[in-house]
């Protein structure tokens, strides 16, 4: 009977205090459901114990109940015969019979009745398994998912990430620095002055006025050469 006791206080206890009150929940949770389990195997052995019993005083009333329809007959074989002291003798092992077999039957119903609340308990127990395999499945779901979230925080608010951003920043700084020097030196160099746009005139004017003077001196030479090479013939 005892593992009927145990199985009570199994399916009495409250899970979400014990989890509650766990410093490492998953792992009691995982010895809950590993008795729970040991339990049900347990349970579900003595059942099939039982009903091999009742299989068992079921055929040792049958045969009580063979034996004192027996006895009865012999009885009144003896009366037929006018013996009813043997009458008697028989009708009281038949009365002896009787109360073996109302032993056993007594005996059949608290098994019967066992069953009955065994198979109760079953079912309860099995319900609060899977109560207990669902949080575990949520517990363990909570625990990646608080894993991830730490990790992610311990990155974000790690002093190493901080001082590299700091590094960053103060390279980023340098750069522009740098940057900012070679802007210097070009300042200015882009930009004319008056004065330079009107030396630029005066050259370009100049370059000019020789471009015609040697265009004039081209054309003059060569209005020439005619002449000459008549002078030639005519010689």
């Amino acid at each position: 009977m005892g593992i009927f006791s145990r199985l009570a206080d199994i399916i009495n206890s409250n899970l979400s205090a014990i989890l509650d009150r766990a410093e490492e929940p998953e792992k009691i949770i995982r010895l809950v459901i590993q008795e729970m389990e040991d339990t049900l195997v347990e349970v579900r052995s003595t059942a099939a114990k039982t009903i091999a019993e009742k299989k068992e005083i079921s055929r040792r009333l049958s045969r009580l109940g063979d034996a004192q329809r027996g006895w009865e007959e012999k009885a009144e074989l003896a009366l037929s015969k006018g013996r009813e002291d043997l009458a008697k003798g028989a009708l009281l092992e038949k009365a002896k019979l009787a109360e073996a077999a109302e032993a056993l039957r007594e005996e059949f119903e608290d098994l019967e009745a066992l069953l009955q609340q065994g198979e109760a308990d079953v079912a309860k127990l099995e319900s609060k398994l899977r109560e207990a395999k669902a949080k575990q499945q949520a517990l363990a779901a909570r625990h990646e998912t608080a894993g991830s979230r730490l990790k992610v925080r311990r990155t974000l608010y790690d002093g190493r990430v901080e001082e590299a951003f700091t590094r960053f920043e103060q390279v980023e700084k340098k750069l522009d620095e740098a940057e900012g020097a070679v802007e210097a030196y070009d300042l200015g160099r882009d930009g004319r002055s008056l004065a330079d746009e009107i030396s630029e005139l005066a050259a370009e004017s100049a370059i000019e006025d020789e471009l015609a003077a040697l265009k004039a001196r081209m054309e003059k030479s060569g209005a020439k050469k005619p002449a000459d090479s008549g002078k030639t013939d005519s010689n």
